[in-house]
């Protein structure tokens, strides 16, 4: 009986000496392993608002590239550059949840349900080899179907024409809503116009656009089976590229103001 007990208490101190070394190498490997990880977050970011834009090449790395690109800190009420926040270093998730740094929604406004929209946001803007404005990259977020979209939109120097979009983060049905990844969809918005009499038109439409239609410039071909994420997305669009969102940091842009 002795000897049972002192199997099973043998068995017993190696199975938590075992625990404890365990644990001790994977908290060693995460501390470790975190700034690899930033690192590689934020090449990946840099990644998706090339790829936005149309401007991601596989041939060149993502640092190279993103010299091109200057990022500034707007504030979205009044459509101007801040200096009092470093770009670097600034969160746009903690800000919207920070009530001290963003402000609640109502439902009437929050076509996009994001419930709280930060006061500030990130840009990126990239200029040709002449130093001129080129494209301006905007972040964009919104619900869908099942999930909270992630992406951006790129326009062209005249804050209006979509050179792209593309979403890095959803949880959308695949093969359905799940198709927002298709290159073949993400093409359809290049050339597309985002405003149409000082209003915000760009729409995804609930099936194909008829080319010969007066608002075909304005629309993009709704996602097969995927109503409901579509409708999304159109919204989501629709409030980043709205009042409540980046169009008084547009206007000013055009106007040279920003």
């Amino acid at each position: 009986m002795s000897s049972n007990k002192e199997g099973l208490s043998r068995v017993l101190t190696v199975a938590f000496a075992l625990c404890i070394v365990c644990s001790v190498v994977v908290s060693t490997a995460a501390v470790l392993l975190k700034p690899a990880q930033a690192v590689n977050k934020t090449r990946d970011l840099k990644r998706n608002i090339l790829m936005a834009a149309g401007l991601y090449d596989p041939a060149l790395t993502v640092e190279e590239q993103f010299e091109r690109v200057t990022t500034r800190v707007v504030d979205i009420e009044s459509g101007t550059y801040v200096s009092n926040v470093d770009p670097n270093g600034f969160d746009p998730r903690a800000a919207a949840k920070d009530p001290a740094r963003s402000r609640a929604l109502d439902p009437e406004e929050d076509v996009a349900k994001i419930l709280r929209r930060s006061d500030h946001a990130l840009v990126y803007l990239v200029n040709d080899e002449a130093g001129d404005l080129d494209k301006v990259i905007l972040p964009i977020h919104g619900y869908g179907l099942w999930s909270t979209l992630y992406g951006f939109v790129a326009l062209e120097s005249d804050a209006n024409t979509i050179a792209g979009l593309g979403f890095y983060e959803h949880g959308e049905t695949p093969g359905l809503g799940g198709e927002v990844d298709n290159p073949r969809w993400k093409a359809l918005w290049e050339g597309k116009r985002a405003y149409r009499d000082g209003q915000v038109a760009i729409n995804v439409a609930k099936g194909a656009v008829n080319p010969q239609s007066s608002g075909a410039n304005w629309q993009v071909d709704g996602l097969s089976g995927a109503t409901l994420t579509s409708r999304g997305v159109s919204n989501l669009v629709q409030f980043w590229l709205g009042a409540e969102g980046f169009q008084p940091y547009l206007t000013n842009l055009r106007g040279g103001d920003a």
